[in-house]
């Protein structure tokens, strides 16, 4: 058995102003789009978000939205931070920052304010991950 993906899938308010906020905004693609939610893809990484928007439904309350966060771990990521800062998407205190953990990261939130990291193996710790 092996793990192969995982998929984060991220409440928001406004289904449509976050789908344009992730297409110009984040560079990815709309691959499905229904009733409150939406799939969004960039290469190889699939995003889900969902509305949470009903105080009448329990586990869509408003209240949700802008409370998750995931990471995303990409190549180049020195590249990707330029473009996301032309966008003006870096999050005020996630700046590209090389971590004791043997990554390099940065952060973005969205309009509701899920925050989503991209990292990167630093060279000297790739020897010692396993895949």
């Amino acid at each position: 058995m092996k793990f192969l993906s995982a998929i984060p899938a991220l409440p928001v308010l406004d289904i449509d102003n976050a789908i344009v906020f992730y297409e110009t905004r984040l560079g990815f693609k709309m691959r499905h789009h229904d009733s409150g939610f939406a799939i969004l893809t960039r290469d190889a990484i699939e995003i889900h978000l969902w509305e949470a928007n009903d105080p009448n439904i329990r586990g869509a309350e408003t209240f949700i939205a802008g409370t998750a966060s995931c990471r995303v771990r990409v190549e180049g990521l020195r590249a990707l931070y330029d473009e996301y800062q032309r966008q003006n998407v870096i999050h005020p205190n996630g700046p590209l920052t090389d971590q004791p953990w043997g990554d390099s990261d940065f952060s973005v939130l969205d309009p509701d304010n899920n925050l989503i990291g991209f990292c990167e193996p630093t060279a000297e710790l790739d020897a010692y991950r396993t895949t």
